[in-house]
Formats: structure tokens, C-alpha cells, sequence
């Protein structure tokens, strides 16, 4: 955690309003770190985001900020053109004083610094089907509002950052090195992943045949990842903008689904609690399909079902394969903390899996 002088020399370099008071750690990601500035303009308190861009994550920054900057100006230019509230509809880049949106500091880490969005908050988990509903509409418009982003592609921050085969790959590797020696204490969930893997495949084959066409994806569509407004609990922004890329639109949808439905939180020990909510994934299915479902092909929607247990097997693999590893991506809070998530992921995805049927009835009737 940074020093209040080392965060004052790093705000110093951006544009902001007001004098430096406090900046305080803030939010509950797993990636980059966070900080809530507070700064004085004549009496006023005015907030700010900081973050750090987590080299060992993004290892060209300048690739990451440049999509964000794109996004965000495209998105700003779209909400003023339709008279939507602009400057609470998406996050708004701080730049510095020669017009560019991120500094590096004496370390060369890498900053960026948005307006604080006030009276919005985002939850680690959702509070009902209206909130589900709320959350994949937001979602689902965040990409039909990107539809139309203007050329060149977008850079991929994380190559094969969905690929789920690629995935099953990196944890085959990451059990021939078996780096700490845990190899010996995981064989069934090794065994539940690679007993699933003819079907991981599946998405990137209806995408190469043309039925799936790429599109610019979050990609990284968790809860806590859209501020939700503190009055109309209407989602207003999305976060989180560093794995925003050309995908896969049933990649965000599965992602909703993963993290939406759940009956517990991503880390629970006592699996008996994991299970998928069946009308949670009916309010998600809904509130996307109001505002996505316009630009979708018959394949997207046909396999939106299916997505939720491809995303959620890619998710729990990657919590293990990180395991087998030594814990060197995700951020742990005790020793097992990533194989407690991947165990969890697991039991979701036999719990998507018995209700499947269910599911493609559901879509059929929407």
C-alpha cells in the first residue's frame, strides 16, 4: 500500500480540481489496486479513483489504456449525441498535463485516474431478480453502445484471455512442472476439468464456422463491476475497463451467469451452499435479452444456456491452475484461498449442468 506522499506525487501529475487531502485503499478486486483520493477545492470535497495497473497482469499498459481511452471517448461522444447523463454513464479518464491518461511512477508502475462516480455504488453480490435484471441490461447495453466503435481493432490486453482449450492447456502444464508440490493433494479436480474438455472448445469452433461473430466484449462481467445508482438501483457505469477487447458476447453473458446465480460467494468452503438459482438466471437471461437481444444471431442466443457452464469450468481452472502454481495472479487471502475457489466454481458447474434442460426451455419461451 502506497504512503500518502507517494499517492500526492502521483495525483500531482494528472489534472485534478481541489488540493490533496487522503487517499484511501478502496474496493475488492482481485487484480489492480485502488485508491479513493479525496481532494479540497475551496471547502468542496472532490473524489477520484487511482489505480495501478498490475504489470504482472498487463504487461503493456500502454496497450491497455490506449482501448480504454478509445471506449470511453466513443461512449461519452454516444450518451451526449443521445442526451443520456453522460457523466455518470461511463468512467471519465483524468489525463495529465501533456493530454495523456496514465503516468508511470519512479518504480514504472503505471497509474490511472478517473472521476469518482457519487451516489453509485457496486455489491459483490446481487440483492434479488430486480438487481439481476438491472445489472444484465446495463451489461447488454455496454455493447450494443460499442457496436459501432470505429476502426482500427482493439488490442488484446490478455491474449486468449476466454480460450478456454488454451486454459485446459496452462493447467495440463502447470501439473507436469508442479512447481510447490501440490499436485498430489488435487488430482479430482484435475480429473473434473479434463473430463469436460471435448466441450470447451465450443464457442471458438461456431466462431471460426461464422455462426458466433466476434465482437468488443468486457469480458470481465461480475457484479461489482457496474456501479448500481443509490436511488433508482438502475446500473449506471461500467468498471473496470482493462480486459474491454474484441470476444465473444456469450463470454460476458457466461460470466453474468457465473457470478449472478451463485447461492454463495466465489470463495465459500462449505460447498452444500453452492448451488445456480434458477430465477436469478431467468432475471439475467430477461434483463439482457432487453437490451442485447436486438443485434444477436439465433447461435448466440441458443447457446447463452451453455455459456454459464463454460465460464464458470474456465474460471474454476484458472483458480486451480494459479493454485498448482504458487498463487502468482490472483490475489489470496490464505494459503488455500484459490483452490477453495476453484472447488467452488466446480460445484456451480455441476449444479448449471443438472438444470440445463431447464434453461433452453426458458429461452424458448423468451
Amino acid at each position: 500500500m502506497l504512503k500518502q506522499r507517494e499517492l500526492r506525487a502521483i495525483c500531482e501529475k494528472f489534472i485534478m480540481y481541489g488540493d490533496f487531502m487522503v487517499g484511501v485503499p478502496f474496493g475488492t478486486g482481485h487484480i489492480n489496486d485502488t485508491y479513493q483520493i479525496t481532494c479540497d477545492q475551496g471547502g468542496v470535497r472532490l473524489h477520484y479513483i487511482l489505480q495501478r495497473i498490475n504489470p504482472n497482469v498487463f504487461a503493456n499498459p500502454h496497450k491497455v489504456m490506449e482501448n480504454v481511452d478509445r471506449v470511453t471517448a466513443h461512449l461519452l461522444e454516444k450518451f451526449r449525441a443521445t442526451n443520456r447523463n453522460m457523466k455518470r454513464r461511463t468512467l471519465r479518464l483524468l489525463r495529465t498535463y501533456t493530454n495523456i491518461p496514465y503516468v508511470f511512477d519512479e518504480n514504472g508502475d503505471c497509474y490511472r485516474s478517473y472521476v469518482f462516480v457519487e451516489n453509485a455504488r457496486s455489491y459483490d453480490v446481487l440483492d434479488g431478480a430486480e438487481m439481476a435484471f438491472s445489472v444484465a441490461r446495463a451489461f447488454g447495453e455496454f455493447q450494443c453502445d460499442l457496436i459501432d466503435l470505429p476502426g482500427p481493432r482493439l488490442h488484446e490486453t490478455i491474449p486468449n484471455f476466454h480460450n478456454t482449450p488454451q486454459r485446459i492447456v496452462n493447467l495440463e502444464k502447470a501439473v507436469e512442472q508442479d512447481p510447490c508440490g501440490r499436485v498430489k493433494d488435487v488430482g479430482a479436480e484435475i480429473e473434473f476439468v479434463l473430463q469436460r474438455r471435448d466441450d470447451a472448445n465450443l464457442l471458438i469452433r461456431l466462431n471460426a464456422d461464422g455462426d458466433i461473430p466476434e465482437r468488443i466484449t468486457h469480458n470481465d462481467t461480475k457484479v461489482n463491476n457496474l456501479l448500481i445508482d443509490d436511488f433508482s438501483g438502475e446500473g449506471v457505469c461500467v468498471l473496470d475497463l482493462d480486459t474491454v477487447m474484441p470476444g465473444l458476447v456469450l463470454y460476458d453473458f457466461g460470466d453474468m451467469v457465473r457470478t449472478g446465480t451463485s447461492t454463495a460467494e466465489e470463495d465459500e468452503v462449505d460447498l452444500r451452499k453452492v448451488e445456480m438459482d434458477f430465477p436469478m438466471f431467468e432475471a439475467i437471461m430477461r434483463g439482457y435479452l432487453s437490451s442485447a437481444g436486438g443485434f444477436l444471431t439465433p447461435a448466440e442466443k441458443e447457446f447463452m444456456p451453455f455459456s454459464g457452464e463454460l465460464i464458470t469450468l474456465e474460471i474454476g481452472t484458472r483458480f486451480l491452475t494459479d493454485y498448482i502454481n504458487g498463487d502468482t495472479y490472483f490475489k489470496i487471502k490464505r494459503p488455500t484461498h484459490n483452490l477453495e475457489r476453484a472447488r467452488n466454481q466446480f460445484k456451480l458447474v455441476t449444479s448449471i449442468e443438472s438444470q440445463m434442460d431447464a434453461m433452453r426451455q426458458l429461452l424458448k419461451t423468451l
